[in-house]
Formats: C-alpha cells, sequence, structure tokens
C-alpha cells in the first residue's frame, strides 16, 4: 500500500514593526548607499522591548492557524526553530502555550494535548530540521495528524560591524500534513552535508580564558566575514553533490532546467554568488568545459590553473585558522564569478532563478533560521500573483547553518497550490512599519525601553518579567505574555 504524499499546505510570516531604512542608516553610518542597496538591501525589521523570539513565534502560529482555517485539536507537533532562545530548558512549548491560551480566549480548541513541542537548533538550519522531523513525524507515528514548524529569530551585530547592516527579526510558520495543498517533498531526493569550521560564526554562552573563571557572552554572533562567505559556498557544493549523486543527476542540466531556487539569504548578494558558484562548478565535467573555458578566458583566468582549484577545494575546517582567515578560499573562481556576474547568460542562469520573492526579501534582512521559509513564501505569493505556472514543477530550497551544515530540498508544487499560496498575505505581515530614527535605532539596539511610539494590537506581547528569586516562589527572569486584541 503506498504512502501518501506529505509536505506543506500554508504558511503565515510575521515580522515586527520596527523598521531601519538601509538609506537613512547609511546616512548615520557614512556607508556606500549604491553598495548596501546592491549587496545588502532596502531595510531590516527589530523588535520592540515587548516582542521576543516566542511572541514572534506565536503570532505567526496563531495566524497560521486563522489563514488556513486549521482545526487546532488535530496538531500534534509544534516544532520550533531558532538560534535566538533565551531559555534554556523550556522552548516550543512556550508559544505553544501562548497559543492556547489565545484559541481559547477565541472560543477556540486549543492546540492537542498530545502535541509534541520540540526545539531545533543548528544556527540558520535549526528550522530546516524542525521541517525534517515533522515530514518523518508524519511518516510514522502522526500519519492521522497535523504538524506546524516555526521559525523564529532575531538578527542583531554590533553597532560599527560589517553585519550590522544584515539584521532583521521575524517569525515564519509552515503547516505540514499528508495530501499538502502547497507542496510536497520527498526526503529521499534531498542531499545534505556537515562539517565542524570552528570560528565561522558562533554564539557562545559563556567560556573561561584559563584563570578559573566563567565569563558570560551577549546574545551577539562572533563570526568571520570572508571566512564565511567561502564556508557558505563549500556546504552548498557539498549538499548539492550529494542530492545529484543520490538521484543520478547531471548537476548542469538541473541547474538549467531548475524554474526557481530559494537559498538562506544572510544577505542579498550571498545566495546570488552562492548559486553563481555552484553554476560554475556544474560546468566541471568534460561535456561542459567549453562554456567554463570561455568564462575563465573573459576573465583573465589560466583554464589549467582554475579547474585545479576546482578539483581541489580546501578542507575549510583546516582553513578557518588566524593566519588563513582572511583569505578567499577560492580566489580564481571568484575572479571568474564576476565576469560571470557581467555576461548575457548570468540572468536566465542565476539572478532569473531567484526573482521571485527577492524584492520582499530586501526589506526583511536577515530573519536567520526563517530567512528561507520567508523567502519561499514571498515567492510562492508572488508567482501566484503573477499566474506563473509551477504545478507539478520541482523547486529547489537550499538551508544553511553557521558554515557547519547544509541541506538541499527540493519540492514540487501540487495542482492548486496557487490557493493556499494566495493565503500567505505578505502585505498584512508587512504592513504598519515604524521608520526609527537614528537615536530610536540606537536606542532599541543597546535594550532600551524607549517610547517609540507603537501600541500592540493583535498579537501576543510580553507583559513583564519575573524577579522573585527566594526559598518560596521564584520567577526571576521568565516572561509573562498577553494577547491584545
Amino acid at each position: 500500500m503506498s504512502k501518501s504524499p506529505i509536505g506543506i499546505s500554508g504558511i503565515a510570516v510575521h515580522v515586527p514593526p520596527f523598521r531601519v531604512d538601509l538609506q537613512s542608516w547609511c546616512d548615520w553610518s557614512g556607508e556606500d548607499w549604491n553598495k548596501i542597496r546592491d549587496v545588502v538591501g532596502t531595510g531590516f525589521r527589530l523588535p520592540g522591548p515587548q516582542q521576543s523570539v516566542y511572541t514572534m513565534a506565536a503570532n505567526a502560529v496563531l495566524k497560521l492557524i486563522d489563514n488556513y482555517d486549521v482545526d487546532p485539536s488535530t496538531v500534534r507537533y509544534l516544532g520550533l526553530g531558532t538560534e535566538s532562545s533565551t531559555d534554556n530548558s523550556a522552548g516550543a512549548v512556550i508559544a505553544k502555550g501562548m497559543v492556547d491560551n489565545a484559541l481559547r480566549q477565541q472560543g477556540k480548541a486549543p492546540l492537542s494535548r498530545n502535541c509534541e513541542v520540540p526545539e531545533f537548533k543548528h544556527a540558520c538550519l535549526g528550522g530546516v530540521y524542525a521541517v525534517k522531523n515533522a515530514l518523518r513525524f508524519l511518516q510514522t507515528d502522526g500519519q492521522d495528524a497535523a504538524a506546524i514548524v516555526v521559525c523564529s529569530d532575531i538578527a542583531l551585530y554590533e553597532q560599527g560591524s560589517s553585519g550590522e547592516p544584515t539584521q532583521g527579526s521575524g517569525a515564519v510558520a509552515l503547516l505540514l500534513q499528508a495530501n499538502p495543498t502547497l507542496a510536497s517533498i520527498d526526503l529521499n531526493q534531498s542531499g545534505n552535508a556537515s562539517d565542524y569550521r570552528v570560528v565561522d560564526f558562533r554564539k557562545p554562552i559563556q567560556y573561561t580564558n584559563g584563570d578559573g573563571r566563567t565569563y558570560a557572552c551577549t546574545n551577539i554572533p562572533v563570526f568571520n566575514g570572508r571566512y564565511s562567505a567561502s564556508c557558505y559556498v563549500d556546504e552548498l557544493l557539498s549538499a548539492l553533490e550529494n542530492m545529484y549523486a543520490r538521484r543520478g543527476l547531471d548537476a548542469n542540466e538541473y541547474s538549467r532546467l531548475l524554474t526557481a531556487v530559494f537559498m538562506h539569504r544572510p544577505f542579498k548578494r550571498m545566495p546570488e554568488n552562492g548559486w553563481g558558484m555552484a553554476y560554475l562548478f556544474s560546468l566541471l565535467v568534460d561535456a561542459h568545459q567549453d562554456e567554463l573555458r570561455g568564462y575563465a578566458d573573459a576573465a583573465g583566468v589560466n583554464f589549467a590553473d582554475l579547474c585545479n582549484e576546482m578539483h581541489n577545494r580546501p578542507h575549510l575546517s583546516e582553513f578557518g585558522v588566524q593566519e588563513r582567515i582572511a583569505q578567499d578560499a577560492f580566489p580564481l573562481v571568484n575572479k571568474v564569478l564576476r565576469c560571470f556576474r557581467n555576461s548575457d547568460e548570468y540572468p536566465r542562469l542565476v539572478s532569473d532563478k531567484m526573482r521571485l520573492g527577492s524584492a520582499v526579501m530586501e526589506e526583511l534582512g536577515n530573519l536567520y533560521t526563517g530567512a528561507l521559509p520567508a523567502w519561499f513564501a514571498a515567492g510562492l505569493e508572488q508567482a501566484a500573483q503573477e499566474s506563473v505556472d509551477l504545478a507539478g514543477k520541482e523547486i529547489l530550497l537550499f538551508g544553511y547553518g553557521s558554515g557547519d551544515a547544509a541541506e538541499a530540498m527540493p519540492v514540487t508544487l501540487v495542482g492548486g497550490w496557487e490557493r493556499a499560496a494566495a493565503k500567505i498575505d505578505m502585505a498584512t505581515a508587512m504592513a504598519g512599519a515604524v521608520d526609527l530614527s537614528e537615536d530610536q535605532y540606537r536606542s532599541l539596539h543597546q535594550g532600551s525601553t524607549a517610547d517609540l511610539g507603537y501600541q500592540p494590537s493583535d498579537e501576543f506581547i510580553v507583559e513583564r518579567v519575573g524577579a522573585s528569586s527566594n526559598r518560596d516562589f521564584q520567577d526571576k527572569g521568565i516572561e509573562y505574555y498577553r494577547f491584545v486584541e
């Protein structure tokens, strides 16, 4: 007896209202607006003092339930993907508690009492891991149930760092079930890769410096930009190679025929460079080397040297030492890529495959675990609005986490996917933006509770934070939530 297909039936997005306009930010910081617009985007969102990873997650889940008329009692899996959690004990169950209370407040049934509530953390890949686990749940002991995965994150970087313009925050919830109405997913068709990279991107909670004392860290990342770019490309190539091998695919033919690709997107240029590099690597086989040679000649790169560099990729877990951390791991390929980007073929082979939803993503910034599903959501909604024929076609999702791991996950759009895509409603998610002044942004970034001129409505908020720490009762640091109608 064949099993029913499983996959995605709905997507909902929630972003906080507080917006930083990147052109204004360039005026404040003295950065080149033309460069920031071309490489990064046009804006990003930050949470206010009454908003957290958990309130954003609950807002997205409640919106998903409402928009897709989900029977909450059928939901027996609620997975949270995040790298910004602030509680090292509870996770998804916090969002479940908020959603249950709001549903009861509305006279509806809560989520199932028998609902699994795991949290997944592996940097920006945590949400994809949560999706994979949900799909396995639906194939085994959850065949009669629905699953929800919510990706919720806050990307903050030090002021003055290269990462500052790539900040962002928000949450994306996905409904997964048998006989999906949006896209089916077969994990047997996917590819993955992992390799520990030590210093690419980390968020230590605490550390000792050999003096016996423990030091607390902030939730601000430790990262190395050029090395991170090399890690991104290397993990993309490794995951794609695994997918191609498992399916017996010709990499170049697949790249050419693919209708659309959605990738983890820390900023605008990163996925463009990644997919451009992947295309160049697909030309390494004998049948396509003439095309690769043409790009090399145009870039003034010796073809034999280029092939040698591509065939002998460095082992980046050893590459990332202090003496080499600022070096380009792919200097010749990157030189060819820059020339390839200016060619007539580049739009058709690379950028056109990333067109759908890209304008919205330029306004969202980096959502960490939520970046990939947010782009997928925005792209599907735009495709539905433009009547793009995607039924039965494969789309590639590429998830990525901190240089250490990657997932190449193909999905196939089902017949009638447009009806489910029309309910995503990105316009409502993006509405009500409150543009911050420089002083407001600086204050908010530092955790100030200064008045931002915003009254919450139809959303969860952090009402207060507990402060008791005595023998009879303790709630120090625990957030208390309320749904504001």
